[in-house]
């Protein structure tokens, strides 16, 4: 099967495609995204103290 131009989806330029921006708007939003954060630090600080 063939695919065209118009099977591959939209198409967005470079400069496009980098901007990204968080948009936290309450409270609850902020803290459970700093608390993502720390828990890939904690995670990362338990996994390289179990493989010592």
């Amino acid at each position: 099967m063939s695919k065209g131009r118009d099977d591959e989806g939209p198409v967005f330029s470079g400069q496009n495609a980098r901007q990204g921006e968080i948009i936290l708007r309450t409270r609850a939003q902020r803290i459970i995204f700093i608390a993502g954060l720390m828990g890939i630090v904690v995670l990362a600080l338990v996994v390289s103290l179990a493989a010592h």
